[in-house]
């Protein structure tokens, strides 16, 4: 009997604080899950609400008419089943960069509902889109969005990393069996792949103050900054994929994106010594410095020749 009552009491001071603890525990693990939930795609239309000239010309551009027809082609048929799919919208290798594949939230199924789109280029916007939205100083908009996955045009090397990801088949997810299979199912390696001609023709969407209806063509000198911050980009993407596969056509296109880069950015290291540390110590940090550097710099007469005359 005394043991019993000795174990009431106990129980009673014991009991609030053994709650507290599983209390915590559940709030621990639900900050936790909040902590690392992966940022999600919301889809183009979230994003077409306010950006409704940006959205016009990407609804012409190929990222956005494939949606509908490049997974009815003879060789996509031929890639998806070389790496182990049945359909390319169900393959998840080839969603990763061919397709938006948005959430209404996070534990929402995911569903495909666009080409590459707003957030292929610029962050999964489910941690970011609310600070985009808030009226603030730009500056301070920059800084919060980015820090949750935000690419803003501003941040070059980040843009010209993002396009290499998949213009350049160095994806994380992608194995050096899956890019030796892709390859020898037919798909493309362009180890041509440079920034300016890319982003500056059917893609280009630079509706900025104070001509925010005209879509305005870049400057000499702010085409010369991409151009060296494109070549730093994929010096450093090449640099880390060369030796991520064995296929010989694989290593070639990526050797020679090393060659032509390194080349670019030796001849400018003379006015740029960010240029030559990009080179000597080809990583993401030294590319964002050498971006910083130019920021306001005039290249275009060190690389205007090799500038592109036609834009994809």
């Amino acid at each position: 009997m005394y043991r019993l009552k000795r174990f009431e009491v106990n129980a009673r001071h014991h009991l609030p604080i053994f709650f507290i603890g599983v209390l915590a525990g559940f709030l621990l693990f639900v900050n936790s899950a909040e902590l690392y939930a992966e940022p999600f795609k919301l889809g183009p239309k979230k994003c077409q609400e306010c950006h409704k000239a940006e959205a016009k010309v990407w609804s012409g551009t190929k990222h956005a008419t494939s949606f509908k027809k490049i997974h009815k082609s003879k060789k996509a048929k031929k890639i998806v089943k070389a790496v182990g799919g049945k359909r390319m919208k169900k393959t998840a290798l080839c969603a990763s960069c061919h397709y938006t594949v948005a959430k209404k939230s996070a534990s929402a199924k995911p569903k495909l509902v666009a080409g590459p789109s707003c957030e292929s280029c610029h962050g999964a916007a489910s941690e970011w889109i609310s600070i985009h939205n808030k009226k603030a100083p730009k500056a301070n908009k920059i800084e919060a969005a980015s820090a949750k996955g935000m690419i803003w045009p501003s941040q070059l090397f980040d843009v010209a990393a993002n396009c290499n990801s998949c213009h350049g088949l160095t994806k994380e997810n992608l194995t050096g069996d899956n890019i030796k299979a892709m390859l020898d199912a037919g798909h493309p390696m362009n180890a041509d792949f440079e920034l300016v001609q890319y982003s500056q023709g059917s893609v280009r969407h630079r509706f900025y103050p104070p001509k925010v209806t005209e879509n305005q063509a870049m400057t000499p000198a702010e085409m010369a900054r991409m151009f060296v911050v494109g070549q730093a980009a994929n010096l450093v993407s090449a640099s880390a994929a060369v030796s991520k596969s064995s296929h010989a056509g694989y290593k070639a296109a990526q050797q020679k994106k090393i060659a032509t880069a390194t080349k670019l950015l030796e001849s400018v290291a003379g006015q740029v010594p960010a240029a030559g540390k990009v080179v000597a110590s080809p990583t993401a940090d030294n590319g964002r410095a050498l971006a910083a550097a130019i920021a306001d710099k005039d290249l275009s007469g060190v690389v205007g020749e090799n500038l592109p005359k036609k834009f994809k």
